[in-house]
């Protein structure tokens, strides 16, 4: 854009505004855990662990990190938001051991009048008089503005007045939050401009709430009107619609506005899922830098234009976020996308071959969303293990009845070199049926002797996705002959009724053993 390179202080406030989110309680060693990541693995410039006075497990968590902190030289870096309470919340925390106290007033006048129901004179008092017992205790003192963003709007003459009367105090930092999400960002560029103006020696931050989906553009139009701080959460945690997103804002810093942080990139995906994992909430699979899709090229084009100069990528690699880039296997794969997928996997196909997959995923993409690279080593062994098999026998149509009561019941249409057999019988399972229906049309149509099915395995990919697909290898036994065969589908009975059409058709090879090239145990 043209700006010179500012520097942008990152406050993350997970531990405190995040664990407001509905149904979110760290326990103390997790907030412990949470802590050193973000300061020592993702090196954010500071954390807001927790608030004074909420519980004995609140206490406990604030000790430990404070203690940590302090052998690592980090304590400076350490807040916790206290109360204009006297001495109460300074004590509180001080004990605790920490050092920073981010102080709670009401940066609108609503919220002096009706929720304090104080003047501005007795509320600038009562800041002056809290913050000078902390500075006196040896402690450094950041202000919050609660409300700040309804004060500009409706009483911006009294967040003057506050601020004013609080010039000489001694505090840091003036932390300004959109507590109720309100804000656009040619709001936030107004309001944040005539407070850099008026008070141009003063270090603001801008905290903000995701109410209408604009936490992360209000950010940006903050840094852009000159404040000096952001406050984030990791994976956007926060009351009701939740906080900034941590990865998000760095990403937009970086690379549309020229800005520097010292937030280490590679770490956030790592960090991100930790805090997924103990917060209880699932990132949605989409969202920017941290989602599991965001770096998975679905269409084949893409992967076809990864090849050619990187037609598809932006500035959002991957790597730089300690992760890789996929492509996802599916109805829409082309054969670019196979192909990186097995040039990750270390494997090579000839181009039949790499077309005789590329049209079995098509056709189990249609069944299922995504093909995944766990699953494609069974998919190939499936295609090509069986590729030089005769087609002699091909199964028209099946149909198969399940009832609560009743047994299945397998109907079934088979053409056997050229001629059509029709059978249905039921069975105790519905691979059950459809066997046994085979059976009465090669035992007693066709006066042949069919094999003996010797074990039946089922497995799955270890994909860890819950539409995986399964793998069904079955162990014949035919004239002194062992052999097995498989079946890969998104539906077990399926995969099974494929495990056998093959075993059908080795067997019209087997019934010919000269033109048989297979020896009973290569069958697989």
């Amino acid at each position: 854009m043209g700006r010179e390179e500012v520097q942008i202080e990152i406050m993350d406030t997970t531990l405190r505004d995040g664990e407001q989110t509905s149904g979110v309680s760290f326990v103390p060693h997790e907030k412990l855990m949470i802590a050193r990541k973000l300061l020592e693995d993702l090196c954010v410039d500071r954390i807001e662990i927790g608030s004074a006075r909420v519980s004995r497990g609140e206490r406990k968590a604030v000790e430990s990190i404070c203690e940590w902190a302090a052998r690592r030289g980090l304590l400076e870096r350490v807040e916790v938001l206290g109360f204009v309470d006297g001495r109460v919340s300074v004590d509180w925390i001080y004990d605790a051991g920490c050092r920073v106290i981010n102080l709670l007033s009401k940066g609108s006048l609503r919220h002096c009048t009706y929720q304090l129901r104080k003047t501005p004179e007795e509320h600038i008092a009562d800041i002056r008089e809290t913050a000078r017992y902390a500075i006196s205790r040896g402690m450094a003192v950041n202000l919050y503005l609660e409300d700040w963003s309804n004060g500009m709007k409706d009483s911006p003459d009294y967040v003057f007045q506050l601020v004013d009367g609080l010039l000489d105090a001694g505090i840091r930092r003036f932390m300004l939050p959109d507590t109720l999400g309100i804000l656009n960002p040619l709001q936030v560029i107004e309001y944040m401009r005539k407070m850099r103006k008026r008070y141009p020696a003063l270090h603001f931050d801008f905290h903000a709430h995701n109410d209408y989906d604009l936490a992360v553009s209000n950010v940006l139009a903050a840094v852009l009107s000159g404040c000096q701080g952001l406050h984030t959460t990791i994976n956007g945690l926060g009351e009701r619609s939740g906080n900034a997103p941590l990865a998000s804002v760095q990403a937009i810093l970086k690379d549309h506005f020229n800005a520097r942080t010292n937030i280490v990139e590679s770490r956030i995906n790592e960090v991100s899922h930790l805090v997924a994992s103990y917060s209880g909430i699932a990132i949605p699979p989409n969202r920017p830098i941290v989602g599991d899709s965001v770096f998975t090229q679905v269409a084949g084009v893409h992967a076809d234009g990864d090849n050619k100069r990187n037609l598809y990528c932006n500035d959002l690699l991957p790597e730089r976020f300690g992760r890789t880039r996929e492509y996802a296997l599916g109805k829409t794969s082309g054969k670019a996308n196979i192909a990186k997928n097995l040039e990750q996997l270390g494997l090579e196909l000839d181009p039949e071959s790499l077309r005789k997959v590329t049209e079995r995923i098509i056709e189990l993409g249609d069944k299922k969303q995504l093909v995944t690279q766990e699953d494609l080593p069974y998919i190939i062994s499936d295609v090509l293990k069986h590729s030089g098999t005769s087609n002699k026998v091909q199964l028209q149509s099946y149909f198969i009845t399940l009832a609560k009561g009743l047994k299945p019941v397998a109907t079934l249409k088979l053409d056997l070199d050229g001629t059509c057999y029709e059978e249905s019988s039921s069975g105790d399972g519905q691979y059950d049926a459809f066997v046994r229906a085979l059976r009465k049309i090669y035992k007693q149509t066709l006066g042949r002797k069919f094999p003996m099915l010797a074990n039946y395995t089922v497995s799955i990919p270890p994909g860890g996705r819950t539409d995986a697909l399964v793998q069904t290898v079955i162990t014949w036994e035919y004239e002194g002959r062992t052999f097995r065969t498989r079946g890969l589908d998104a539906d077990q009975t399926e995969a099974a009724i494929k495990a056998t059409m093959k075993m059908l058709n080795l067997l019209e090879e087997f019934d010919q053993p000269e033109s048989s090239p297979l020896a009973p145990k290569e069958a697989e």
